[in-house]
């Protein structure tokens, strides 16, 4: 019988062929049988128009882990679209899922539309029908595995934890790019890192390295001296200010940003950590049209061309110097697929913390309560 790390490497290793063949099977009807839904065909000019007449805001809940973290993104979309205005809630994805948990068994949901790492609350609400399905425009042209068949959902954005070093302190020759070179006695009190047990993407890095390296690697990680911090935002905060010099469970610019001495590496020979980003609008939304307006705009070539970031769209091309996000050893949907088998997961989560220890420090986004916008 196969053991489960046995298992697990083989998953690693599906070829891109295979993952291809994935998505071209997600092309394949609807899986719930419903009547199809249209793509959208209104140009943004056009919705915008539409939610202007609506009422001209919009509330989303995002994910991420500093305060008002969503600040420019709101600040571009209120200039892109004049007359609208925009609240993105910023807070720790396991905590909006509860959050909208709460206001939809209360029937006062706050918010209109929704993008958060926590996919398997996606799963949830599609089977409770609280999602409104929805093809944004541009929605032919996203990944098959990135868009829910029957158009509840869809990813807007690629993102991607690996290495992350402090220029000023740490060379790109001598960074360290896979597992195992975090474990290099050079960099005891070097390296600043996000609590697994907080954070479920930094957990799903975690399983990949123990499935390769074994419990063997964070027994040795331990003695480090790492600088654990409630956050990735945060920790890439404690690289970009040089109070450690290292991290891998964090993000960083596939373009360098000249005004920070930051460098996002990746890996060697590991895989790395990526997800589609899920977003979606729910059926009670109050402002329908407005979450229209901005699921096609986040899926529009204005934001997907940037070539900032990896797109989620086949028609995009990535950032100077890089292929496609699904040509690396990454497969942004076996961490889906992870989040989804909660059991096994949370069995994890409760190892590695007797490893790690408890937690310290509060919840950076400093957001509270069911009602935090009132």
């Amino acid at each position: 019988m196969l053991s489960r790390r046995t298992l697990t490497k083989l998953a690693l290793a599906t070829p891109l062929a295979a993952l291809t063949i994935r998505y071209a099977a997600a092309q394949v009807g609807t899986s719930s049988g419903t009547a199809p839904v249209a793509p959208e065909t209104r140009s943004l000019d056009e919705l915008h128009k539409v939610a202007l007449a609506e009422g001209g805001n919009l509330i989303v809940y995002g994910g991420g882990d500093l305060p008002n973290g969503a600040a420019g993104m709101e600040a571009a979309f209120m200039k892109r679209f004049h007359g609208m205005k925009i609240r993105i809630l910023i807070d720790r994805s396991k905590y909006q899922g509860v959050r909208i948990d709460n206001q939809l068994s209360l029937d006062r949901l706050q918010c209109d539309a929704v993008h958060i790492l926590a996919g398997h609350y996606y799963d949830r609400w599609k089977a409770g029908n609280h999602l409104l399905p929805y093809k944004p425009a541009g929605w032919e042209e996203v990944y098959p595995d990135f868009r829910d068949p029957d158009a509840t959902s869809v990813a807007v954005a690629v993102y991607a934890f690996s290495t992350l070093i402090n220029t000023n302190q740490l060379s790109r020759a001598d960074a360290p790019r896979d597992a195992i070179d975090f474990l290099n006695p050079k960099l005891r009190g070097k390296i600043a890192l996000t609590y697994p047990q907080d954070d479920d993407s930094i957990l799903y890095q975690f399983d990949r390295i123990v499935t390769q390296h074994g419990w063997e690697f964070v027994d040795k990680l331990m003695s480090q001296d790492v600088l654990w911090n409630r956050g990735s935002g945060v920790t890439r905060q404690r690289i970009e200010k040089g109070e450690r010099s290292a991290s891998f469970t964090t993000s960083g610019p596939l373009v360098p940003n000249p005004n920070q001495p930051t460098a996002f590496l990746l890996p060697t020979t590991d895989s790395f950590l990526s997800w589609a980003h899920p977003a979606a609008i729910f059926r009670r939304a109050r402002n329908p049209e407005a979450a229209k307006l901005y699921l096609s705009w986040l899926l529009s070539p204005e934001i997907q061309g940037a070539r900032r970031q990896w797109s989620v769209r086949r028609d995009m091309p990535a950032p100077e110097g890089l292929e496609p996000i699904i040509a690396y050893n990454s497969y942004p949907v076996h961490f889906r697929d992870f989040l989804r088998d909660r059991g096994r997961l949370e069995q994890f989560r409760d190892q590695l913390e007797q490893y790690i220890g408890p937690m310290q420090g509060t919840n950076p986004t400093n957001v509270v309560g069911i009602f935090p916008e009132g």
